[in-house]
């Protein structure tokens, strides 16, 4: 009889982590001086922390946490998809259909020991401000 793996462990973020990520971009968002939507989702794309400043703009909170969905769905930044999607027209005018996935800046996979582990996602500027603010809350990662 041959043996089968059955299940497997997969790392997920803590909850702790995700609120010093969530404060560590605040805090960004401001020193920038604009209002931001802040997402962070476990491995599986659900919500694990969430901020919205006062003023957010009101669509920046589901973008948010597609784009956290996005990165943690796909272990890729969201920044990423554009370019390769770009030159290939049947996967660009496809793939942008997908229900919760944004090609644009704005989100991040989480790595905690080069596994991924969550999403980040950030939303209410322009998305190189977006992308910022994620980079300020990935920073925590570095300080645990």
């Amino acid at each position: 009889m041959s043996e089968f793996t059955y299940a497997y462990t997969q790392q997920t973020i803590t909850l702790e982590l995700a609120k010093t990520m969530l404060e560590k971009a605040e805090e960004k968002g401001k020193e920038l001086g604009m209002k931001f939507a802040i997402s962070i989702v476990d491995k599986a794309g659900n919500l694990k922390a969430f901020s919205a400043m006062d003023g957010t703009p009101v669509l920046a909170l589901e973008i948010a946490q597609n784009k956290a969905f996005s990165a943690a769905a796909y272990n890729r930044a969201t920044h990423e998809w554009y370019d390769r999607l770009k030159d290939d027209p049947p996967l660009m005018t496809g793939l942008v259909h997908t229900n919760r996935l944004v090609v644009f800046g704005g989100g991040y996979p989480i790595h905690v020991n080069g596994e991924c582990v969550g999403g980040i996602g950030v939303s209410g500027g322009h998305y190189t401000h977006d992308m910022q603010v994620c980079e300020a809350g990935l920073s925590a990662i570095k300080e645990v």
